[in-house]
């Protein structure tokens, strides 16, 4: 089995939601086993509500909970017996081969860095969240974990894209863009200039080149590489816009009584077309290139993306992908940090 510690205690919604969907994920999969990680009453009384095969699930015990406003760095090292904390020492351990949580996102990076490490070769590890597109999705790196990047790190994290998105997602030969002002290659920040020749002389991936902001909804690329000021920007930008765009279209519907007939009758495939676009049918965001999966999701997540969180980090184990990115990154030069 594929052993998963969630941090129980971790979100808006939890444990109630945190345990739901652990509960999901282990009844829609044999071969996954969760550690619920919390306080253990709390977490029991939830269990109480479900059925389930308890060989795949077990209630670990943590006396602290760290909360979303404390200092990543402070709550880290005074909060040992915290679900985060002890979640990711699991891991640390190989007690568990994977973290999800839906707690604090500077706990789980600094933790995450500290705790579990880097695998060898890798520089940076990129918060590298699916976000959907018109026509799939495509993998967003650095969407949080590094403002300030180097022309290697984006290297890095467009090989490490590239095995996620072929083994994970099952995008054969994904293209590989980095984003830019413009489509030219002389276009860009010192950042983007200096990546841009290192990332078309990499004959690993399949790089593409530049790709503007508009371009990326329509799924022009499949692996798209920024620091983590500009990655961010384009994610929350994205979620914005698309939770207005959806009002707006609810609005219209319900605006009238002919309106509300003509939803009616395309209600089922609108719901249909609009979870393709739903961010939490594809798990969360992994903090790719630690010696174990770390993914964070969203803070408000509920059931259905702590399942799908789960079950991503079972593929993502039976994929091997971390060994493949060591080998990937074996013969690359990189300066010193």
């Amino acid at each position: 089995m594929i052993k998963v510690a969630l941090d129980a205690m971790g979100g808006d919604n939890a444990p109630k939601e945190t345990v739901k969907g652990a509960i999901e994920a282990i009844n829609a999969d044999s071969d996954t086993f969760v550690y619920l990680v919390g306080l253990e009453d709390v977490i029991n009384k939830e269990l109480a509500n479900y059925k389930y095969n308890k060989d795949q699930l077990e209630v670990v015990a943590a006396s602290e909970v760290i909360e979303t406003g404390e200092p990543p760095v402070m709550a880290v090292r005074r909060k040992k017996d915290s679900s985060l904390v002890k979640a990711l020492y699991m891991v640390k351990e190989k007690k568990a081969d994977a973290f999800v949580s839906a707690g604090s996102s500077g706990a789980i990076l600094v933790g995450g860095q500290t705790i579990v490490g880097r695998l060898k070769g890798v520089q940076r590890p990129p918060m590298s969240p699916l976000v959907p597109t018109m026509n799939g999705v495509f993998l967003l790196a650095d969407a949080g974990a590094n403002v300030d990047s180097r022309p290697d790190f984006l290297v890095q994290w467009a090989k490490m894209g590239s095995i996620y998105m072929e083994n994970v997602v099952g995008v054969k030969n994904p293209r590989v863009a980095i984003v830019n002002v413009g489509l030219e290659e002389e276009k860009g920040n010192q950042l983007v200039k200096e990546t841009f020749p290192l990332l078309k002389a990499c004959d690993d991936i399949n790089f593409i080149g530049s790709i503007e902001a508009r371009e990326i909804p329509n799924g022009g690329a499949d692996v798209v590489v920024c620091d983590a000021f500009v990655g961010n920007v384009i994610l929350k930008l994205y979620e914005g816009l698309g939770g207005g765009l959806l009002k707006k279209i609810k609005g219209v519907l319900m605006s009238s009584l002919k309106t509300k007939i003509g939803a009616l009758l395309i209600k089922n495939k609108l719901k249909e077309e609009l979870k393709t676009m739903d961010a939490s049918q594809y798990g969360g965001a992994p903090l790719v290139g630690l010696n174990g999966l770390v993914v964070k999701t969203h803070g408000n997540a509920k059931s259905t993306e702590i399942r799908n969180s789960i079950l991503q980090c079972v593929k993502f184990t039976k994929m091997n992908i971390n060994d493949k990115i060591v080998k990937s990154l074996e013969n690359m030069p990189t300066a010193n940090d």
